[in-house]
């Protein structure tokens, strides 16, 4: 039979592609094992760029320091040296005035450039480290890329294999159709949903016992059941879209699996159960509402008749008279 060579073929197929997917998968995510190696380099390369921002930054204020304590240092000498040569008591003012400002400024200086050396140092120390995380990053990101393309070199190579053998079985399964109308459409059009349905599920094709598809477990309608085991043509389930092929079972078998399959598709009945019993309410109350008016309403015509034939009696005994 035609089709069991074809189920046979796509069972074949099934296993291949399925790998196929998986490494397909894995190739994909392969390189994004490298993404944070990558990531954490280049923040440390960032680090290091504005710690090294700062340390220029910090050195050119030292140096800048070391100039003024210079100045103020000559200018405290210089006063100092004048204080002794001085004639005049107003030479001598101006000139411990000197000297006052400039051990004023010569202190200041010493303690802002004692802060900054410091900060330079620690700048320094943090520069060296970041240096030789930078290398090690580096390295161990070579490292990984090597591995990768060693991987990935092997992911290839496998699909390589699966592609030859993918290609086979299906000149195999469009060499069973060759014989009939739009052969190639046909072909064409089951490997392509089989390839979608195996890439979402990874089942493509699946047994169907005692009525009940077993990708899904639902039940499927009796004809269609039949149609499955007749194995005439390839049908695909109507709840999951598998390829389904019949299979034999044995009583116990058949017991077990129609209590699996109908735990499948009748799940939820007595959700909808419970949703038609308050649906069924409702209506009612609106029923028993419409009827509620409809009484109130034949009651004030009945009423309105009434008086219309009391006035009609009157009016004849009037005319009597």
């Amino acid at each position: 039979m035609v089709t069991t060579e074809v189920f046979e073929n796509l069972k074949s197929l099934q296993e291949i592609l399925v790998q196929k997917y998986e490494l397909e998968g894995k190739k994909n995510d392969a390189p994004k094992q490298l993404s944070n190696q990558e990531d954490l380099l280049a923040k440390t390369q960032k680090e290091f760029i504005e710690l090294k921002s700062n340390y220029d930054a910090t050195e050119e204020r030292v140096s800048q320091l070391k100039t003024q304590l210079e100045e103020a240092v000559q200018s405290r000498e210089e006063g100092e040296k004048g204080v002794a040569n001085s004639t005049t008591h107003r030479e001598y003012e101006a000139l411990e005035k000197q000297i006052t400002e400039a051990k004023l400024l010569e202190e200041q200086v010493r303690k802002d450039l004692q802060k900054e050396e410091k900060d330079l140092a620690e700048l320094n120390e943090r520069l060296k480290n970041t240096e030789e995380s930078i290398k090690f990053n580096e390295s161990e990101l070579n490292s990984s890329r090597e591995s990768l393309n060693k991987e990935l070199s092997s992911y290839d190579n496998k699909l390589a294999k699966l592609k030859v053998e993918e290609d086979k079985v299906t000149k195999n399964i469009n060499d069973i159709y060759s014989s009939e109308e739009n052969a190639e459409l046909k072909a064409q059009e089951i490997l392509f949903k089989f390839q979608r349905i195996i890439q979402r599920n990874s089942e493509g094709i699946v047994s169907v016992r005692n009525g009940v598809c077993s990708g899904c477990h639902m039940i499927l309608p009796a004809n269609f059941a039949n149609e499955v085991r007749e194995g005439e043509d390839i049908n695909f389930c109507p709840y999951c879209s598998r390829i389904l092929y019949y299979e034999e079972v044995n009583e116990d078998q058949q017991e077990n699996y129609f209590d699996i399959g109908a735990a499948g598709s009748l799940a939820g009945l007595d959700d909808d159960d419970e949703d038609e019993s308050e649906y069924g309410d409702d209506e009612e109350e609106d029923i028993r509402s419409e009827f509620d008016d409809e009484d109130e309403d034949l009651d004030e015509d009945s009423e309105d008749s009434d008086d219309e034939d009391d006035s009609d009696d009157s009016d004849e005994d009037e005319d009597e008279e």
